[in-house]
């Protein structure tokens, strides 16, 4: 499995960089790190039932210490990317208290997460996850019933159920309360990643048609993702500036940021339909 050798060396070769707090090497682990767990989750038939649930398990647990560190950081990025953008027309003493609340706190979270990162990898949990995934990048524990399986069929089979999937949630989603709509979209977001890695494991074998799919997937999950970072965005705000409130500091910035995310998160979402349409556009996978 070309796919899941890959993305173990991926990860492998990110695991230095986060030592160091490379830039963007943490973002690096957890996309390998997801990666291989889509690979699981897709081309789970192909592996034995426990050895694949243990290492889905493990990697969940590695994402989730990633995630913690990696969200903190877009967090500040993106706060400090708004602020810059109001600076010239904000009060100084405004702009340094916004400041302190946004950036440097999640900044501060971001040194906490990456510690507890850190000495993740130091402990024997990690450790035995990386040698396991060092055995499985020439021995996956493969089931035999599907070791003589055509890869053309398997591919195909995966690329269909994939899709069925992302398609499924796309229908549902003019239905659903309001309120649930965030969280469907965010269910639509992941089921598009989820076929673009399934895409681009399966190119290799079924060629332009696995490839043009893997494309418009990745341009929905863009969307859906930069729709999702700005309604977070424009939440972790809001909560921010009644805390700016209680505390008897001024909101005023915090509104004009709120309002910017609200929009920003406005243009994604128009983008959603014709983006989620064009999925579909491309011709059915037949090898």
């Amino acid at each position: 499995m070309d796919a899941l050798r890959e993305d173990i060396d991926r990860l492998a070769a990110a695991e230095p960089e986060v030592r160091a707090d490379a830039e963007d090497s943490v973002h690096q682990m957890r996309v390998a790190t997801r990666r291989l767990r889509s690979v699981l989750r897709s081309y789970g038939k192909l592996l034995a039932k426990k050895p694949a649930a243990a290492m889905g398990a493990e990697l969940k647990w590695l994402a989730g210490l990633l995630g913690e560190a990696r969200d903190a950081e877009v967090r500040a990025d993106r706060f400090a990317t708004l602020l810059a953008d109001h600076a010239e027309r904000a009060d100084p003493a405004e702009l340094d208290a916004v400041t302190a609340r946004l950036v440097d706190a999640e900044r501060e979270r971001y040194r906490a997460a990456h510690d507890e990162v850190l000495t993740a990898l130091d402990g024997a949990r990690y450790r035995a996850l990386r040698d396991e995934l060092s055995r499985w990048r020439t021995d996956p524990p493969l089931r035999h019933s599907r070791a003589d399986a055509a890869a053309p069929d398997v591919f195909r089979e995966v690329l269909r159920r994939d899709l069925d999937r992302v398609e499924s949630l796309i229908r549902a989603e003019p239905t659903v309360d309001p309120l649930e709509r965030v969280e469907l979209l965010h269910d639509i977001r992941k089921s598009a990643k989820r076929l673009r890695y399934s895409c681009e494991a399966a190119q290799q074998v079924l060629g332009d048609d696995a490839a043009d799919r893997g494309v418009r997937a990745k341009k929905l999950q863009t969307v859906l993702g930069d729709h999702r970072d700005a309604v977070e965005s424009h939440d972790a705000i809001l909560h921010r500036a009644a805390e700016a409130a209680a505390a008897g500091e001024r909101a005023g910035l915090y509104e004009a940021l709120a309002a910017t995310e609200d929009a920003a998160a406005g243009r994604e979402l128009s983008r959603y339909p014709a983006t989620a349409a064009a999925l579909f556009g491309a011709a059915v996978i037949t090898g």
